[in-house]
């Protein structure tokens, strides 16, 4: 486009257009539907949303792509489509514009990758960069004029998306960060600590679009023009939405919402379109208010920054509780429990009173083990504190909760007494009963042992406070016989730091191992439970070392299940005993995994171990 952006910019407001994704299912595509992908399936139909908005006065249309990075696609199976997708966004665009015959700016459309980037989520800064480059040449190939890099929640994967475009492109770049209804975003960043960071990078506009309706916008609008940011951008959704009829409606009208367009403008923005939810309805109303009550050649109001920006809450970490006030002076027993198939949990309470009387210090509960369907680990740990008086360990995974989710449900089982969390990622789907079913994985384990500490500290991930604190104590997984050490006691190394407070290793056989691991590990201020697991079988101990992840059984031990035979049971648990045993000097307790259900050689070992 032959118009120079800045000089535009100077002249006063742009029109943006409105919403391309609700507005698509408006138009009956489902959901379910990749909506990235319809540039390459249905290219008329985007393009008549593109001719729709440039007709209700939009001045800049954003190509459909705003889920075409490599992750997002993957979840469709695309990821291979990933450069057609995005240059074929653009050209229908561009097509758009010839037809309308309105010289109308081009952005390149880049939402966040779908998933957290370290230290929250598994993706690296490096895989990010890549991510976000490989689609920012695509766009620029299809014959973008400037980059919107919008929707982004965390601060951090805005600096880097900015990073990759500015690396391939120099065109204009717009960089929008998403705001909840609290005014920061969902990883808690506040606009002044928005701004610290992406000021000095240098892009043409700042602002804000998405997650909240133009009430919400337009306070954060405002402290952007506070803290001095030049150009500002502000696309809010078209108000919250309401389920209805199987669509989501926004209710927001477009006089409501052109009402607030020129309050935007007035505050200092000097872009203004919409979200979620907008129609080219809303975008024709902000057209012709802009164009009414903008002074088109001022200059926006800029004050100078005042104060500081806030500082982010620091997590607290894991507290103490009963059971780690154990682990500093006695040796800790703790005994593994799957909560039952079924709805009968009478078979699992016999199994905690058992382990109880014969002395066990915790019992674990595990979260749907193997992926396979099992009563809810909190209802379970419910049931068992209503009946036994020993202390709880609950396993909490992330692979069937989303950040919201996590974050409830953890609040909901301190309510009920839970205090001891074990913080684990959780086997993949693919590994259980329903293969097809889709993990969450929004956060891996280091993740969620963040999310904790923030609870700990009165605060939900975003910031929020949740009120009193919770007092959680935070357990750490780790896998001595990872074939990649190193990378185990890194991961290791980000569970301290960001709160773990105790590890309990997967099942172990060879005390050299756990030596080996403990030598590396040298950080004798983190209590360490070595698990077990009793052998029952030779069969049993192939399946372990062949198909369990994470376990290995030396040919040694599986040799002597071998000739064991019938006596393969007792054999296994005499290993087990043996292996204590030789542990009981490098480690703080022992976490013990029945096989099976069957509790009875467990309880008999945790007798021995109390004996001693």
């Amino acid at each position: 486009m032959a118009i120079d952006f800045k000089k535009r910019l100077d002249e006063g407001v742009i029109v943006c257009d409105g919403a391309m994704g609700t507005y698509l299912n408006q138009k009956g595509v489902s959901y379910d539907r990749c909506f990235d992908e319809l540039n390459l399936s249905m290219p008329d139909l985007v393009g008549e949303v593109h001719r729709e908005y440039i007709e209700a006065g939009a001045e800049i249309i954003e190509t459909n792509s705003f889920g075409g990075n490599r992750f997002r696609l993957a979840t469709h199976g695309l990821e291979n489509s990933l450069r057609d997708i995005n240059i074929k966004a653009a050209k229908i665009a561009r097509e758009a514009r010839e037809i309308s015959g309105v010289d109308v700016y081009i952005a390149g459309s880049m939402g966040p990758l779908g998933k957290p980037i370290e230290p929250f989520g598994k993706i690296t800064l490096a895989e990010a960069r890549e991510a976000f480059r490989e689609q920012a040449e695509a766009l620029l190939e299809g014959g973008v004029d400037l980059f919107m890099i919008e929707t982004i929640s965390r601060v951090d994967e805005m600096v880097v998306a900015i990073e990759a475009v500015k690396s391939v492109s120099d065109l204009p770049i717009v960089a929008q960060v998403t705001f909840t209804t609290e005014g920061t975003t969902y990883f808690g960043s506040s606009p002044p600590e928005m701004v610290q960071k992406i000021l000095p990078l240098e892009v043409d506009v700042i602002g804000a679009n998405c997650s909240v309706g133009p009430q919400k916008m337009l306070e954060v609008i405002e402290q952007l023009a506070e803290l001095g940011v030049p150009y500002i951008s502000a696309q809010p959704n078209a108000g919250l939405p309401r389920y209805y009829g199987g669509r989501f409606i926004y209710l927001s009208s477009p006089d409501y919402f052109a009402d607030y367009a020129r309050l935007f403008a007035r505050a200092g923005a000097r872009l203004i379109g919409g979200c979620c939810g907008t129609t080219p309805e809303h975008i024709k109303k902000v057209a012709s208010l802009t164009s009414e009550t903008a002074d088109r050649r001022a200059r926006i109001r800029v004050k100078e920054r005042t104060g500081k920006a806030a500082e982010p809450v620091m997590p607290l970490g894991g507290v103490s509780t009963p059971f780690t006030e154990k682990l500093k002076k006695d040796f800790v027993v703790s005994v593994e429990i799957d909560p039952p198939k079924g709805t009968n949990p009478a078979k699992m309470i016999r199994a905690a009173k058992d382990l109880k009387r014969a002395g066990a210090d915790a019992v674990n509960i595990a979260d749907s083990p193997m992926a396979r369907v099992r009563m809810s680990c909190m209802a379970s740990a419910n049931l068992i504190q209503s009946e036994v008086d020993i202390d709880i360990i609950l396993h909490f995974t992330t692979r069937d909760r989303n950040l919201m989710g996590l974050q409830s449900d953890l609040i909901g089982a301190h309510a009920t007494g839970i205090r001891n969390i074990l913080a684990l990622t959780g086997d993949p789907p693919s590994l259980g009963d329903y293969p097809q079913a889709t993990a969450v994985f929004d956060v891996d384990s280091i993740g969620l042992i963040k999310i904790i500490s923030k609870l700990n500290s009165g605060v939900d991930f975003a910031g929020n406070s949740i009120g009193k604190p919770t007092q959680f104590s935070i357990g750490m997984a780790a896998n001595p016989s990872s074939e990649d050490l190193n990378l185990e006691l890194e991961r290791l190394r980000q569970k301290i730091e960001a709160g773990g407070q105790y590890i309990m290793t997967q099942p172990l056989y060879e005390i050299d191992t756990l030596k080996r691991f403990l030598d590396k590990f040298n950080n004798d201020s983190v209590p360490v439970l070595v698990g077990v697991l009793p052998l029952v079988s030779y069969k049993h101990a192939q399946f372990l070392h062949n198909e369990v992840p994470g376990i290995s059984v030396p040919r040694e031990i599986r040799e002597i299940m071998n000739k064991a035979g019938d006596k393969s049971e007792s054999v296994g648990a005499s290993i087990a005993a043996e292996f204590i045993d030789k542990s009981r000097s490098l480690v703080k307790g022992v976490y013990l995994m029945p096989s099976f259900g069957r509790f009875e050689s467990c309880i008999e070992i945790v007798k021995s171990i109390k004996k001693k």
